[in-house]
Parts: C-alpha cells; sequence; structure tokens
C-alpha cells in the first residue's frame, strides 16, 4: 500500500537522482488528522528571522498551540530560535533545513511560511498537498501566475489558508470599512495610498562574498535564478531585488491597497493600470526595484493613485504611510494608528461631515491568528483574509510593477490570464523556475 509518508520518500529519493522535479510530488492518500474544539494544534514554522517568528510567537500565545518543528536554511538563526520555543513550551521542536521533510511529519497541522517571497508558492502548494493548513506570508506570491495556481492547490486539497495581511482582522479598520459603506463622506472619487520607508533606497553596493558558514544557499536561493552570494541581496533587503521580492510596491502595496479595495468593495481586475518608475532619489544605490513610483488603477466610477519614495519617511497629512478616501463631503485619511475624517464645508463654511477620529488597540495580529486558529477547528474556509483575497491584492501590487518595469498602459484579463493591452508585458506573468525546481500546475 502506497502511503503519503511512503510516497513522500520515494519521490524525494527520485528528486536526488534528477528523476522528477520537487514541485511534482502529491500525496494521493492524504491523513488528515481530525481537530476537535479541545485538541492540540500542532505548528512548524517554515522561515523562522522576522515575520515568521512574529507570527509564530502569537500562535504560542493559544495554550492549544504547541510548535513541532522550525526549518530554516540559516543554522544560527535556527538553533537560537529553538532554544526560545524550547524555553516557552520545555520541549525542542525538530529541525529542518529542506521544508519537504518537515511535511513529512503525520502529527503537524499547520504550517507558517514566513520565507521570502520567491519561495511562497511551492512551499505552499506542497504544504497544501501534503494536507496541511498554511498561515502564509504575504505578498502570497512574487509573480501572478504563482498566485492563481495557491489558489487552485487551497481548493483542490481543501485546506484552511489565511494571509498575513492581518489588517482585515483590525477593529478600527473594520470600524472605517463600516463608516466608508455609511455613504457620508459623499461620492468617492479618488483613494490615495502611500508608503515612504528609508529601507526601500538601502544602501551603496557592496562586492559578492563567500556564503557564510551555516547558510543552505543553494536551498535559499531555491527556484530564483542563481546569482552570487551578496549580503544585500540576502537576510533583510532581499526584496529589493526582483528575483526574490517587489520592493515597496508589494511589500506595503498588499496591506494598504487592500483596505482601499474593501472599502471600495473591489473584488476584481482595474479597467486600466498605468505606473512610472525608476531609482530617481538615490540611483547610485543597490536596489534593482524602484525608489520611486507612481501608479495609477482606473475603475468605473473613481480612480487609486500608489506612490512611494525609498529613503525618505514623510508622507501625506504628516504620516509615511497610509491612504486617503477623498469624498465630496470630506476626507477619510488612515493609516495603523488611526483613522480620522477632514470636513468639506460648504458654501456657509458648515461642514458637510463630521469631524471623526477612531484610534487602533494594536491587536490586529493576534486577532487574525486567533481567527485562523478558531477556522482550523471549524474546518471554515471563509478566514478573515482569503487566499482568493491575498491573491486580488498581490496581483494589484505586481500589475503596479509589471506597468512601471514595462512603460506600458495594461489591461488585464484575470479569467484568461493574459493583458489584453499592452501584451508585451505577458512576459512578466510567469517565472522561469530554476532546474530542478519545476512551476506547480493543478
Amino acid at each position: 500500500m502506497i502511503t503519503r509518508r511512503n510516497f513522500l520518500k520515494t519521490s524525494a529519493a527520485a528528486v536526488a537522482a534528477g528523476i522528477v522535479a520537487p514541485s511534482a510530488w502529491s500525496f494521493p492518500e492524504v491523513e488528515n488528522r481530525i481537530i476537535g474544539a479541545n485538541d492540540r494544534i500542532n505548528v512548524g514554522l517554515i522561515g523562522c528571522r522576522n515575520m515568521g517568528w512574529g507570527d509564530l510567537s502569537d500562535f504560542l500565545l493559544h495554550k492549544e498551540v504547541d510548535c513541532l518543528a522550525l526549518c530554516d536554511i540559516d543554522q544560527g538563526i535556527l538553533n537560537n530560535r529553538a532554544s526560545e520555543v524550547e524555553k516557552k513550551l520545555n520541549h525542542k521542536p525538530q529541525l529542518f533545513s529542506d521544508y519537504r521533510k518537515m511535511l513529512e511529519m503525520k502529527d503537524l497541522d499547520a504550517v507558517i511560511i514566513g520565507t521570502p517571497d520567491h519561495w511562497h508558492c511551492l512551499m505552499f502548494t506542497d504544504a497544501c498537498s501534503a494536507g496541511k493548513d498554511v498561515y502564509e506570508e504575504k505578498p502570497i506570491a512574487n509573480y501572478i501566475a504563482e498566485c492563481d495556481e495557491m489558489v487552485k492547490a487551497a481548493k483542490r486539497y481543501e485546506r484552511v489558508t489565511i494571509v498575513g495581511q492581518q489588517q482585515r482582522s483590525g477593529k478600527h479598520w473594520k470600524a472605517m470599512i463600516d463608516y466608508l459603506n455609511s455613504g457620508k463622506l459623499g461620492k468617492i472619487a479618488r483613494a490615495d495610498v502611500w508608503a515612504n520607508f528609508n529601507y526601500g533606497a538601502l544602501g551603496k553596493p557592496i562586492p559578492d562574498s563567500p556564503v557564510p558558514e551555516g547558510i543552505d544557499y543553494e536551498m535559499w536561493q531555491g527556484p530564483a535564478k542563481l546569482r552570487p552570494f551578496n549580503q544585500q541581496h540576502f537576510h533583510g533587503s532581499w526584496r529589493m531585488f526582483w528575483n526574490y521580492g517587489g520592493g515597496l510596491m508589494t511589500d506595503w502595496g498588499v496591506h494598504l491597497l487592500d483596505m482601499v479595495l474593501w472599502g471600495m468593495n473591489i473584488k476584481t481586475m482595474p479597467k486600466r493600470v498605468a505606473a512610472v518608475g525608476g531609482k530617481f532619489a538615490f540611483p547610485d544605490n543597490c536596489p534593482e526595484t524602484f525608489d520611486t513610483q507612481s501608479v495609477i488603477y482606473e475603475f468605473d466610477s473613481f480612480l487609486m493613485h500608489w506612490s512611494h519614495t525609498g529613503g525618505v519617511e514623510t508622507g501625506p497629512y504628516n504620516r509615511n504611510y497610509g491612504m486617503a478616501f477623498k469624498g465630496t463631503n470630506g476626507t477619510l485619511v488612515a493609516d495603523r494608528n488611526n483613522w480620522e475624517v477632514i470636513p468639506e464645508y460648504d458654501g456657509n463654511k458648515k461642514p458637510r461631515v463630521e469631524a471623526t477620529k477612531v484610534v487602533s488597540d494594536d491587536s490586529d495580529h493576534r486577532l487574525h491568528v486567533s481567527n485562523f486558529i478558531e477556522c482550523m477547528k471549524t474546518r471554515t474556509f471563509d478566514t478573515a483574509c482569503t487566499i482568493e483575497n491575498g491573491s486580488l491584492c498581490a496581483k494589484y501590487a505586481h500589475l503596479g510593477n509589471i506597468a512601471a518595469r514595462s512603460g506600458l498602459s495594461l489591461v488585464y484579463d484575470d479569467q484568461k490570464h493574459t493583458f489584453t493591452t499592452g501584451k508585451e508585458a505577458n512576459s512578466y506573468l510567469m517565472p522561469k523556475y530554476r532546474r530542478p525546481w519545476a512551476f506547480p500546475s493543478y
């Protein structure tokens, strides 16, 4: 009899022999553990350095959650995090440098994926096919075509998934959505979104160097195009290079654009996207992504404008990041700290809407994790941020980058998975995975 475990071991051996690509794996007999209301929930973390560790930390606030495994390509980080988990739980998790080995664990219920973006698609789809629920960090993928396969995999294997766009669980964000739905702002014809952060500019280039001891750089590169090791392309700054991420546009875009799409009840692609971008602020610095960028998304009844400048931290309304819904009665300005309404005035200098301010209680992320855990228990697929919504927001961010990189005005058909205007940009839709890794197809 072919069990899931034996199939995985056989497939791993085939991969090592160069017979089959890792993403061709499947699990024909997934042995799902049924989770009851009072059961322990066993999780594993892939990518232990920054956001992944933050995610796991909030998981461990729940008494029913146990951490069985950690996976990272940096042995130093892996050992340090293992010690921290052991202090919290009084047992040491199993440690892995290859996530595929971790997916063999029969008692593992869910995985948290906190790796660089270029790994998200393969890890997510492999985890789904291995019968694991998934907490996926944002953006869900580094390419639009990857987003589509991730949605299909979650549906095919009936996995509970959530995307780490925690603002979807925030109380003050939900209050903002309720306010927008009330119609008090009048007709909203424009929404501005911006994100200005110093890290978007990085620094001057440094030379390539040998791979530091204890790092499996081959595994870190994974399906991305192989390039020499460079510390600026690695921990903390990888997202400013197209191989691995999409700069400020994808890092903050999925969070902030999501709130506008939610507020304006948009669940489909825009009518048209146009953008410009370049290394205008710090042309001699090392990022490949744009330090300065503007994107216009056109809809039937309003415009959405994205802008960012890396290397500065000031912005409109004294906020270095945020959004502004421009209504005929007033403007609603929001960030993670609060949102406020700034009234317009009529001819008699009377405010058309009441000035309002709502402050965040900083519970977004904890509530987001709690939502995922509860949905795992009840097998509810409509989590606070579904993989479908994560896909929508990632596509919007990628469209902004593709429009700027191609210099084309774009119309994207999400059903046919192609640009109908600006067809030359279709080359940006799907990655070319480095062998032996193969693009998943569901």
